[in-house]
This record gives structure tokens, sequence and C-alpha cells, in this order.
């Protein structure tokens, strides 16, 4: 019976461990999931197009482009380029 008790309390120690190694960045995009962003594209140094999200950026997958819907239109916006997204709080 020990040793299961110690079994038992080794893997909750592990497991325990494993879930608090999140980065702050992995933290952060949990935290803002659900919250606004400020989209700005930028080109040539100068900012070209700017946007607010109604909620989460999302990445595409296999593509370095970026997807949200876009709060002043309603419509869904694909962009990809010098982009710098920041979390509205």
């Amino acid at each position: 019976m020990r040793i299961i008790s110690c079994c038992f309390l080794f893997s909750l120690t592990l497991l325990s461990l494993a879930t608090c190694g999140c980065t702050d960045a992995a933290r952060s995009s949990i935290a803002a999931y659900g919250a606004e962003h400020s989209v700005e594209l930028w080109s040539g140094g100068q900012k070209v197009r700017e946007w607010t999200s109604t909620g989460k950026v999302f990445s595409e997958e296999n593509s370095d482009g970026y997807y949200f819907m876009d709060k002043k239109t309603g419509k869904q916006v694909r962009v990809t380029g010098d982009l710098v997204i920041t979390p509205i709080e």
C-alpha cells in the first residue's frame, strides 16, 4: 500500500510540474483568447493599414498569414506581411 501511495504522489508531482511549465508567452496567449486585438500592417517603415479584431487573431496553418473578424465591418480579414498584433485591454 505504501508503494502505491508513493507512486501516486510522485505521479501527481510530475503532473503538477508539467502543467506549471508554460512559458509567459503561452500563458498570455491563453489569457488573450476572446479579447479584442489591434492589428497593424507595416510596409517600408510606415503603417499602411490598421484593424481592430472582435476577438482572437488566428494564425494560418502552413502559412505566414493571420485571420480575424474586423470589428468595424464585421467581415473576416486575412492578412500577411509585417504585422504588429497587440491585445487591447
